[in-house]
Formats: C-alpha cells, structure tokens, sequence
C-alpha cells in the first residue's frame, strides 16, 4: 500500500497502517509536522494548513476511492490535518502540545454533535475530513481559552 504515493500520503507515510490506533498513530504525524510548522507566523502557518486541508481532501477521497472504503482505519491524513488545526497559535512547549494531543484525539474519538452527523452524513473526501477538521476546531477553541486562562492568571 505505501508504493503508491497517495495510499501513503493519506495513510500518514504508514502510520495508519499500525493494527491498533491507527489514528492515534496518525496524530503523532501531525505533531511531527506540526513541529517545523511551529515558528511560522500565524498568517503563513494557516496557510500551510489551509493548503494541507485542500489538498487533504483530495488524497482522503482518491484513497477511499483505492481502496474501496468511505473512511478506512489506514487513512489519516485528516487526523494530521486536524491536530494542524488544533495547535494553530499554541506556544512551541510540550505541555501545551501534549494537552493539544490529548483534546484532539477526545473529540476525535467520541465524536460529540455536531461532529457524528457530519461524519456520517458527508460523503468524499470532504466527509472523511470534515468531522476531524471540527474535531480539531472543538479541540483549539479549549486549548486557547486553557492559554487564554493561564497566561492571564500567570
């Protein structure tokens, strides 16, 4: 599977492929990536991700499309899109990282409304990465009011 350049770009250079949380597994990519990301400015590193996003999208669905299933445990590129997401103007510090893991992979896994509807009711590769996207979205919004918390109180 990881010959063909898109089946490994979505499932995150193999990561996915792991036999237990593929999507954990997925993540930690994303902080892979997110690491060289991290000194860019806010501007610039939304764009990168935007980027990722869009061109998510495709590889999500061209995968789905390969492998002949909507949302395969191997694809996660839309995790590492979604811990992208999360981390967007988080300090370069582990804890702050770690705590972005931890909120992601929550709401990544129990999927709180609306993110169960838009996953099951959004077809494509949009739909594979939609839910993860407002995962990620649900994840940044408690990890900057935690910043906003703690540097006002620090």
């Amino acid at each position: 599977m990881i010959r063909d350049p898109v089946l490994l770009l979505a499932t995150g250079l193999g990561a996915g492929l792991a036999p237990r949380a593929p999507g954990t597994f997925g993540t930690l990519v994303g902080v892979a990536v997110y690491l060289p990301l991290a000194g860019l400015s806010l501007s610039v590193y939304l764009s990168v991700v935007a980027l990722v996003i869009v061109l998510g999208i495709w590889i999500c669905d061209r995968a789905a499309r390969k492998l002949g299933v909507h949302d395969a445990p191997a694809i996660v590129f839309d995790e590492i899109a979604g811990i992208l997401v999360t981390l967007a103007a988080t300090p370069l510090q582990w804890p702050w990282i770690l705590a972005g893991f931890v909120l992601f992979r929550f709401f990544d896994i129990l999927k709180p409304w609306p993110i169960a509807w838009l996953d099951k009711n959004i077809a494509g590769g949009l739909g594979i990465m939609v839910d993860d996207l407002v995962a990620g979205l649900f994840a940044l919004a408690l990890l900057q009011a935690a910043q906003w918390l703690w540097m006002g109180i620090g």
